[in-house]
């Protein structure tokens, strides 16, 4: 291993199984649930279908990523995610846009429920940074909002951030990267509400 600095969010409690590589335990990491913000005191007259989000195939598994070069990018053998940062984004949404009480409904794309805009994106970097001597964690992604009746993207948002990491151990570097995608939900969320409070009007 290049060295002991690297991701950590919140450790599942217990999360050291034992019996791989070579009798090695590996750590498993998940992002923290934030507490559940303040609920709207109404909701849009919407219903939002969470559809998918793409990654590179690296990002769809679970290994944590660290970039050392401007071209390469490795992974660490003994610490991993729970589940893929793809999947921690979607859950992470489904239960932030749920929680926000802003909206009729939020359910996945492709459950029985229906909805009038689907809300979809793609995760670009989801990783630790390592140049020169300073340590960051890197999380960029994009969204897109998607008409149902008219198949047009009406809105979009794009978030490329760097979050110092506090330290240098791998629950350093993971809580940097909680830091991150928390902060890149909120301004997703901030900016997606601006937009439904600007021009539902448009929208029947």
């Amino acid at each position: 291993m290049r060295r002991m600095i690297r991701f950590t969010l919140v450790a599942l409690a217990g999360a050291t199984l034992s019996g791989c590589l070579g009798g090695r335990p590996i750590r498993y990491y998940t992002v923290a649930v934030p507490p559940a913000p303040v609920q709207a005191t109404s909701a849009y007259p919407v219903s939002i279908l969470i559809g998918r989000i793409g990654a590179p195939e690296i990002l769809q598994e679970q290994p944590i990523l660290y970039r050392s070069g401007r071209n390469e990018i490795g992974t660490y053998a003994y610490h991993q995610w729970a589940e893929s940062p793809v999947q921690m984004v979607k859950i992470m949404l489904l239960r932030r846009l749920r929680a926000s009480g802003r909206f009729q409904s939020v359910s996945p794309l492709g459950s029985s429920a229906l909805g009038e805009f689907v809300l979809q994106g793609r995760l670009y970097d989801f990783e630790e940074v390592d140049k020169g001597g300073a340590i960051t964690a890197l999380v960029s992604m994009e969204f897109q909002l998607i008409d149902r009746n008219t198949r047009k993207t009406v809105w979009n948002h794009f978030y490329s951030r760097t979050e110092p990491v506090q330290g240098k151990t791998i629950p350093d570097v993971v809580a940097a990267l909680d830091r991150n995608l928390e902060q890149g939900l909120t301004e997703m969320e901030s900016e997606l509400n601006t937009y439904f409070s600007t021009n539902l009007h448009h929208n029947p």
